[in-house]
């Protein structure tokens, strides 16, 4: 279970974005205007990824907290999960529907699927 929600945050699972039908995000504008007001939701985990570059929620009874930047058409953050560092990571975005997903490693990792609520 803990190894679940770490992909789960390190993510924030690796088949190309295109292929479940998820348009990519390439400008911030449009990410800001999806995240904007709503919260980031699945099983155990409720963020809230801001337009001034914060991250505040919890994942499992812990706090998470980080920053966000976009650079070069990815969502590059840097996150913690109460004490522990999950570290900097560059990810594609893509949308569908009221899903946005995560792809870690500048889209060659894992996958993370959020809820916009």
């Amino acid at each position: 279970m803990r190894y679940a929600i770490f992909a789960a945050l390190a993510a924030l699972i690796a088949a190309p974005v295109s292929a479940d039908g998820f348009a990519k995000i390439s400008k911030r504008a449009d990410f800001v205007s999806l995240i904007n007001g709503k919260d980031l939701k699945r099983f155990g985990i409720k963020l809230n990824v801001m337009p001034n570059g914060k991250i505040k929620g919890d994942a499992f009874g812990r706090e998470v907290l980080g920053a966000w930047k976009w650079q070069q058409g990815y969502f590059c953050r840097d996150l913690y999960w109460g004490s522990r560092d999950l570290g900097p990571n560059c990810q594609i975005v893509a949308v569908q529907d009221g899903t946005i997903r995560f792809v870690a490693d500048r889209g060659q990792g894992d996958h993370a699927d959020f809820a916009l609520r």
